[in-house]
C-alpha cells in the first residue's frame, strides 16, 4: 500500500508564518495591527482571532490616500505615516482603543512598518512599543525626497487628523 506524506507545517517551509510567533500574539487576546507591503502599496488592518478564522475590523491602504490629496508613491516612509495616521482614526471610529503590532517575518527598525505604527499612535490607537523603533522626522516628513512631497505630506496630515 502506498503511503502519502504530509508536511505538517506547509506556510512554515515556504517562510510564510512563524507559527511560535503568532501563537504568542493570539494568547494575548486583543485585536492585532497587522502591516503587511506590496510592490507598490502599503496595508494596514486592525484583525481579531476567531475560531472560524481571522476577521478583519478595520482596513486601509495608501491607495486610500489619493482621496485625501495624497500624489505621493504609495510605498515610502510619509505614506506609511499617513496609513498609519488613518487607520488609528478609523480605529477611534469603530471603538478600539488597543492593539498588538504585528508585522510578521519583518523585523527592521526605523522602516516602512514603523512608520505606520508612528502614524497610528500619532492617530489614536494605543499600542505598545518602543519608540527608538521610530524613523527620523524628516524621512517621515518627506523631505529626503522633495520638497513638494513634503508639502503634499503636510496638506493630507491635516485632512486626516480632521476625520472623526
Amino acid at each position: 500500500m502506498k503511503r502519502t506524506r504530509f508536511v505538517k507545517y506547509r506556510r512554515k517551509k515556504e517562510g510564510k508564518t512563524n507559527y511560535a510567533k503568532r501563537l504568542r500574539l493570539l494568547k494575548g487576546e486583543k485585536i492585532r495591527l497587522v502591516v503587511r507591503k506590496s510592490l507598490k502599496n502599503i496595508i494596514a488592518q486592525l484583525v481579531k482571532y476567531e475560531n472560524d478564522g481571522d476577521k478583519t475590523i478595520v482596513s486601509v491602504t495608501s491607495n486610500e490616500l489619493k482621496k485625501y490629496g495624497w500624489k505621493g508613491y504609495g510605498r515610502n516612509i510619509p505614506s506609511a505615516y499617513l496609513v498609519g495616521m488613518l487607520i488609528g482614526k478609523k480605529a477611534k471610529q469603530a471603538k478600539i482603543k488597543e492593539a498588538v503590532f504585528d508585522i510578521g517575518l519583518n523585523n527592521t527598525k526605523s522602516s516602512i512598518l514603523f512608520a505606520v505604527l508612528m502614524g497610528t499612535v500619532d492617530g489614536g490607537l494605543n499600542v505598545p512599543h518602543s519608540e527608538d523603533l521610530y524613523p527620523k522626522k524628516e524621512r517621515i516628513e518627506g523631505k529626503h525626497i522633495s520638497e513638494e512631497t513634503n508639502q503634499n505630506f503636510k496638506d493630507v496630515k491635516e485632512k486626516i487628523e480632521k476625520v472623526d
